[in-house]
């Protein structure tokens, strides 16, 4: 997998962020609840991203990310809007943009115009910042998204327990995915997203395109309760990988990540956290499926 650090592409992968904030934000107005806010997630498309279909009264409508046509699809019905995505349009604009032709078919829906789970707030519907978009760039993000949402429905997929399968948070941007043990384990603190976010005990699989800070895309595995305490980081596979106590969360760089090791490290980590926090008949979810194996794909001799 191409790597793409996120000093390439910072601007871009903001303008990208805070569309998602607009699409995850209708999702949260209008799809049926689920615990750990698994209804507003966006899900990963062959071209960039979705809200996949919504409803609002009998309206059946979505929102689509294209970078590879650098296009918003608004799809209402029978109806469709194209929206630019370029260079020097604000989040403001993108944001009448998208949501003009749901007024226009009558799709009344309010939504909270504050940034969420970001660093910087930025208020969606009034910010005239000039964004940044390069295409290219674009594209590599959304492969990087596509390829963390494949190793992980890789590992999660057979699995017999509660889980939530991968697809992009649009609050902190990452692709994220989830084994919720069934159990009952409020968060402590009065906060409104971590409340149902973090209510079962669970393990979640992710994957960040990095920040300021932390320039190279990173796996980790994060458990809840969290565990801020020294946990033996030489069970952890491949050998690059590490849990950190301070973040309570493992992590692989992806500049040591070849396929077999994500593999590898999802298993470890579920291995040691779970054993961490006193999960008992998990071995049942590693029982293999009674299937006929799939055939292997191999590439044909007109494949690029």
């Amino acid at each position: 997998m191409d790597m793409l650090r996120h000093s390439e592409w910072a601007d871009t992968k903001l303008t990208l962020h805070l569309v998602s904030q607009i699409m995850g934000k209708l999702k949260l107005a209008l799809a049926p609840q689920q615990p750990q806010w698994a209804h507003v997630t966006l899900p990963l498309t062959v071209r960039g991203f979705s809200t996949g279909p919504l409803f609002s009264g009998e309206t059946l409508f979505e929102v689509e990310v294209d970078v590879f046509a650098s296009v918003i699809t608004v799809r209402i019905e029978t109806d469709t809007t194209d929206i630019p995505l370029e260079i020097g349009t604000s989040i403001h604009t993108y944001y009448e943009a998208i949501l003009e032709p749901l007024r226009a078919a009558g799709v009344t829906v309010a939504i909270n115009p504050k940034s969420q789970e970001m660093r910087d707030t930025w208020w969606l519907d009034r910010d005239e910042t000039p964004l940044a978009y390069d295409a290219v760039a674009a594209q590599k993000g959304v492969r990087l998204f596509q390829y963390a949402a494949r190793e992980q429905a890789v590992f999660l997929a057979p699995l017999r327990c509660r889980k939530v399968m991968p697809a992009l948070f649009w609050g902190t941007f990452d692709v994220s995915s989830l084994i919720v043990y069934n159990a009952h384990e409020p968060f402590s603190k009065d906060l409104v997203i971590e409340q149902a976010a973090f209510d079962e005990p669970m393990i979640e699989f992710g994957f960040w395109l990095g920040d300021a800070s932390v320039d190279v895309p990173t796996f980790f595995v994060l458990p809840y309760p969290f565990q801020y305490t020294e946990l033996p980081s030489e069970r952890l596979q491949p050998a690059a990988a590490y849990f950190d106590a301070s973040m309570s969360e493992c992590f692989l760089s992806l500049e040591h990540a070849a396929d077999e090791d994500v593999q590898s490290f999802f298993r470890t980590s579920f291995d040691l956290l779970s054993g961490q926090l006193g999960w008992e008949g998990c071995d049942h979810y590693f029982l293999p499926l009674q299937m006929p194996a799939q055939p292997k794909q191999e590439p044909t001799d007109e494949s690029p």
